[in-house]
C-alpha cells in the first residue's frame, strides 16, 4: 500500500495551483447524460473519486474521453438505468446519478452508495424528494428500484442537504411545469451545476439560495463548461501555509467562497492577502507572529465548511490557548484525532460533535493512518509541522480528494515522497 514519508519543519515557498472543485465535477459529470449531444467539461481534477464516477457513467453506456483535465462526454449510447453496483459502493457521491436517470428513463436501480466513514449519511433525504416527485420506490435484497418520471411541483427538503438539492434539480429539469425546491442547500457547487445545466438549455433560477425554481424543458443539448476552483483544496493548502508559517501563493480561487474561513484564520493571527494575477485571484500568505486559539462550528454554506474542520484542528494545535471545535454536520469526523494525539497533540473529545484543543504543542513524527479524505489532509499538515519523520498510511483516501498532493507540496519545498505504489 502507498504511503507518504514526510520530514517536517520545512518552510514552504512558491505557488500551489488549485484544481477544479471535486464536489462540483462529481455532479456535473452525471448531469451531462441529460443532454442529447456531447459536452466538454474542463478543469476536472485528476483524482480517484472522479475516475470512479467516470467508470460508473461508462457502465450505463456513456462514451467518455479525458485528457489534460478535460472530459468529453457523449451520452448518445446511454441505454441503462442500472449503474454498476460495485462501483456505486465505492463512491458516496454516486447517489446523484439517480436524479438524471429518473429524468432520462423514469427508472433507476442502485445499491446503497459507499464513501468515507465519517458518520451516518443515510439516503432517506434523497428518497423523500423522489417520493415528493411521484416516484415509486421499493427495496429488495439491498437494492433500490425507483420507477416514474419526476413530476413538477413544490419540494421541501428535510434539511440543507447538498446532494439531495442537486438530485432534485437534475430530476426536475425535464419535467413539464414549474418545480420549486425549498430549504435548498446554497453551496457554490450547486450554483455551478445549475450554471452548467442552464448552458445546456435548462431554466433554473435561485441556485445558491434556499429557494430554487426550475421551469421544465423538453430537451437539453451538450455544452462547454469550466468547473469552478475547489474551495476546500484551496483552504487546505492555505491552512498548511499558515501552520508552517510559510509564504505561499495559492489559487486560482474565488475568495468569497471562503469568507468565514478567512475571517477565522485572520482572527487567529494569520496574514493573508488576496492578489490578482492574469485576471484571476490568489491567496498570498505572509509570515505571522504567534497564533492564538479560535473556536469554530461547522455549518452548511456559507458557514465554516465541515471539510476544513480537521485541517483547522491541526492548525489549532499550533495556536496558543484553548479552542473548541463544534462539528455540527457529521458525528464521525474526529477519527483523525487519534493519530494527532499519537503525534503529541493535546485534545479532548467531549462528544461525537465537540472537541477541545489545547495549544501550542510540539508535534513529533510518527507512523499514522489516514481514515478519510479530509482527515488525511489534516495529518499531512501535522506531518509538515512535526519534528522528525512521519509515515502516513491510507493514501487511497487522500487521493480521492486531492490531486498529486505530494508533488504539489514537494514543488514548494516540502520534504515529502510517496513510497510503496
Amino acid at each position: 500500500m502507498a504511503k507518504f514519508e514526510i520530514e517536517g519543519q520545512q518552510k514552504l515557498h512558491g505557488t500551489i495551483l488549485v484544481c477544479g472543485a471535486k464536489n462540483a465535477a462529481l455532479k456535473i459529470l452525471p448531469a451531462s447524460i441529460l443532454a442529447d449531444s456531447p459536452s466538454e467539461i474542463s478543469n476536472i481534477p485528476n483524482i480517484s473519486d472522479i475516475s470512479v464516477m467516470i467508470d460508473i457513467l461508462r457502465s450505463i453506456g456513456a462514451k467518455i474521453e479525458t485528457q489534460d483535465h478535460v472530459a468529453t462526454i457523449d451520452p448518445g449510447n446511454v441505454d441503462s438505468h442500472k449503474p454498476d453496483t460495485d462501483l456505486m459502493k465505492h463512491l458516496r457521491g454516486s447517489i446523484v446519478l439517480i436524479g438524471p436517470l429518473l429524468a432520462k428513463f423514469g427508472h433507476a436501480e442502485f445499491s446503497q452508495p459507499g464513501g468515507c466513514l465519517i458518520g451516518a449519511r443515510p439516503i432517506d433525504d434523497h428518497l423523500d424528494i423522489f417520493r415528493q416527485m411521484g416516484i415509486k420506490i421499493s427495496l429488495k435484497n439491498g437494492k433500490y428500484t425507483l420507477v416514474g418520471k419526476p413530476k413538477s411541483g413544490d419540494i421541501v427538503l428535510n434539511k440543507l442537504s447538498v446532494t439531495a438539492t442537486e438530485n432534485a434539480i437534475m430530476a426536475a429539469v425535464l419535467s413539464p411545469g414549474i418545480t420549486c425546491i425549498h430549504v435548498a442547500a446554497a453551496e457554490p457547487e450547486i450554483a455551478d451545476l445549475a450554471d452548467f445545466l442552464n448552458k445546456m438549455g435548462a431554466k433554473i433560477s435561485g441556485a445558491g439560495t434556499h429557494d430554487i425554481t426550475i421551469e421544465g424543458v423538453t430537451k437539453l443539448h451538450g455544452t462547454k463548461h469550466d468547473v469552478l476552483p475547489d474551495r476546500v483544496e484551496a483552504g487546505t493548502y492555505l491552512i498548511a501555509a499558515i501552520a508552517t508559517n510559510s509564504e505561499l501563493k495559492i489559487g486560482p480561487i474565488i475568495p468569497n467562497h471562503l469568507n468565514i474561513v478567512l475571517k477565522k484564520l485572520q482572527a487567529c493571527g494569520a496574514r493573508i492577502e488576496i492578489i490578482d494575477q492574469n485576471g484571476q485571484k490568489y491567496f498570498q500568505t505572509r509570515k505571522h507572529k504567534e497564533l492564538k486559539a479560535v473556536d469554530i462550528d461547522t455549518r452548511t454554506y456559507p458557514g465554516f465548511p465541515t471539510d476544513l474542520q480537521s485541517p483547522f484542528v491541526t492548525l489549532m494545535t499550533q495556536a496558543q490557548g484553548k479552542s473548541q471545535i463544534f462539528e455540527t454536520i457529521f458525528e464521525g469526523r474526529f477519527l483523525y484525532l487519534e493519530e494527532l494525539l499519537t503525534m503529541g497533540a493535546k485534545a479532548e473529545i467531549v462528544s461525537p460533535h465537540i472537541v477541545n484543543v489545547s495549544g501550542k504543542t510540539a508535534l513529533r513524527g510518527k507512523e499514522i493512518f489516514s481514515r478519510d479524505i479530509r482527515g488525511g489532509a489534516a495529518l499531512v499538515i501535522a506531518a509538515l509541522v512535526a519534528k522528525g519523520k512521519t509515515i502516513i498510511n491510507g493514501l487511497e483516501f487522500i487521493d480521492r480528494g486531492y490531486e498529486s498532493m505530494d508533488q504539489k507540496l514537494k514543488a514548494v519545498g516540502a520534504n515529502i515522497k510517496r513510497i510503496g505504489d
